[in-house]
């Protein structure tokens, strides 16, 4: 019997396949929950919910968590940006449907409650609320010695956000010809960490204090980069007007599972890879730990931490808005014909 082939991402634990595969299995389960109330289904970035009494808003709400990025934390002892990680992490799932948030809420689960590690996380999740504008409301703390390991924490986050139905984006009118502009991304955000640990703490057998080689920073800063809200950018083009076509955020799965799920079917979106700089530690990633080049692109960001996609017609106005609020971008590719799918420039 022939070697099973393993991707570099499945050898650290984590099967990109079996989770988009557990996704279409409980779509059925989900969709049997479905009010009529409900906007869309399961595999949106953010679920949709009319609001009551026949208003013109709707409500949009995500949740997620920060991941293995954790672990680098609690490696560090360093608790002061993981709280901003899930906010603007959550900020952006809504943001893709051009919603604004309204308030946060978060859950932290430890083996034992540490009152100076939760007085730092919450202050990270107070710090990126302020920056978008919305509310923490509140959220739960539970201590439950054996399920987590001493001095590690799960931290999630649940926001709700609204947007009018005019001001609702779907990609529904992304069309053959758009430009897709994307965002620098602040570092890995919060995806990939279980190969990127595995590779520089496992295999390199290197340390978070250790230079990244070819910059200033070390591993360990490098790693905490903070995940960047894009909400500031994105309400700015579209209060000057900018028609934007879809938006994605590029998180787990990165260019070929994110992008798809705004695009039409009729639709492919190609990116030019040669159009940005990877930054230093992807290219420390994928070389020292030999990852196939394309399971790079779908396990990280690789630099571009937003998309947003508009008719070429508004190229111009959009880049001058951007450039006029000191918002990095790059010019990253072109919406083809095709059946719903991301393509690479050759």
């Amino acid at each position: 019997m022939a070697k099973e082939n393993k991707s570099a991402y499945a050898q650290a634990g984590v099967n990109i396949d079996n989770k988009m595969a557990a996704l279409t299995a409980i779509k059925e389960m989900v969709a049997s929950t479905k009010t009529q109330s409900v906007i869309g289904g399961i595999g949106s970035f953010g679920g949709l919910h009319k609001v009551p009494q026949g208003s013109d808003e709707i409500l949009v709400a995500s949740t997620d968590g920060v991941g293995t990025k954790l672990k680098v934390a609690a490696l560090m002892n360093k608790h002061d940006t993981v709280g901003q990680d899930i906010v603007n992490h959550c900020v952006n799932d809504i943001l893709v449907q051009g919603a604004k948030p309204l308030f946060f809420m978060d859950y932290v689960g430890a083996a034992k409650f540490d009152a100076a590690q939760f007085k730092q996380i919450v202050a990270g999740l107070c710090k990126a609320c302020r920056e978008n504008g919305m509310a923490l409301l509140g959220g739960e703390t539970a201590e439950m010695p054996g399920l987590y390991p001493a001095g590690e924490y799960d931290l999630v986050g649940t926001i709700v956000g609204h947007v009018s139905k005019k001001g609702l984006i779907t990609g529904k009118s992304i069309r053959a010809g758009d430009m897709i502009i994307g965002f620098p991304s602040g570092g890995l955000q919060t995806n990939g960490y279980s190969l990127a640990r595995r590779v520089i703490f496992d295999l390199c057998q290197l340390s978070w204090r250790d230079k990244l080689p070819g910059t200033n920073q070390t591993f360990g800063e490098a790693l905490l980069a903070v995940h960047r809200s894009f909400l500031k950018p994105v309400s700015k083009l579209l209060e000057r007007g900018v028609k934007i076509s879809g938006m994605a955020h590029i998180t787990g799965g990165g260019f070929p599972d994110n992008i798809p799920r705004v695009l039409p079917k009729v639709c492919n979106a190609e990116i030019d890879r040669s159009s940005w700089d990877v930054p230093t530690i992807f290219k420390f990633i994928e070389r020292q730990g030999k990852v196939d080049h394309d399971e790079m692109y779908r396990v990280f960001n690789m630099g571009i931490g937003f998309v947003v996609i508009i008719p070429k017609n508004d190229l111009t106005r959009a880049t001058n808005i951007l450039k006029a609020q000191h918002q990095p971008y790059h010019i990253i590719g072109t919406i083809r014909k095709g059946t719903g799918v991301v393509t690479y420039k050759a």
